[in-house]
């Protein structure tokens, strides 16, 4: 917890079940391997959120995994006991108040940190999420999107970016910066599996602008389609509302 040594899920709960389960586990386990923490009890993790989120009927569940106990300085135990913590929270608004209408976004100008060793996994330090985050405090605008140092996009604070070009999906990657987001994955594997080209490359604010459209994930909200990227607006019957509907509706579902 001193260093941000740990992962962490945060995970839509719907009737008393946590959404995405088995997409959440792979992920949480992935990121421990390549932190090189003892992977979790999946039974033993899987029973203590079910019984925590019991007689919920919508909420978000937060794990978090730390490395365990160590002593001052940044070497890490030798034999590390991993440790979980589970909170509850309420659910911050409805999803789907903004799924038709859209939301209103803006850039940041925090940069996100490029290093490919911690790229893709949602490791406990967020600072560059935290610094961006406060940089507006309207409750209109939803999101902010960030950038690297280069000026490439890696995706918004808390969510991740999909362009619609009229014929194909185009996301950036996570191999440098960003997080491999659940919803996301969850986008990539639908939009292939309905024939849809879902391609990840570099994406930079002018291709925003030429795009037919744009969305966001993230666990929580499910996908935002998005109204207006600051005093850029967007044609919302552009996108392929079939296919945001089906990972929307996909993304509530335990499993």
């Amino acid at each position: 917890m001193h260093y941000g040594d740990g992962l962490f899920e945060t995970i839509r709960v719907r009737a008393g079940r946590p959404c995405q389960w088995r997409r959440h586990l792979e992920r949480l386990n992935w990121g421990a391997g390549r932190l090189g923490m003892p992977l979790v009890d999946s039974d033993r993790l899987a029973d203590e959120s079910l019984a925590i989120s019991q007689g919920l009927d919508d909420g978000v569940l937060k794990i978090i995994l730390t490395r365990g106990s160590g002593g001052r300085g940044y070497r890490p135990p030798l034999a590390p006991a991993p440790r979980r913590i589970l909170i509850l929270y309420p659910l911050p608004q409805d999803p789907g108040a903004t799924f038709e209408s859209g939301v209103l976004v803006r850039y940041c100008r925090t940069p996100a940190s490029l290093n490919p060793a911690l790229a893709g996994i949602k490791h406990l330090n967020r600072l560059d999420s935290v610094l961006a985050r406060r940089e507006w405090d309207d409750p209109r605008i939803a999101e902010g999107l960030m950038l690297d140092p280069s000026g490439r996009l890696v995706g918004g604070t808390m969510s991740n970016l999909f362009l619609w070009d009229g014929e194909r999906l185009l996301t950036p990657g996570v191999e440098g910066a960003g997080i491999a987001g659940t919803t996301r994955g969850l986008m990539i594997e639908t939009a292939r599996s309905r024939g849809v080209v879902c391609v990840e490359t570099n994406i930079e604010p002018p291709d925003l602008k030429r795009a037919e459209g744009l969305f966001l994930t993230n666990a929580v909200a499910g996908v935002w389609p998005v109204r207006q990227l600051e005093d850029h607006a967007f044609d919302l019957g552009r996108l392929p509302w079939d296919l945001l509907a089906a990972v929307r509706q996909a993304a509530r579902t335990s499993g």
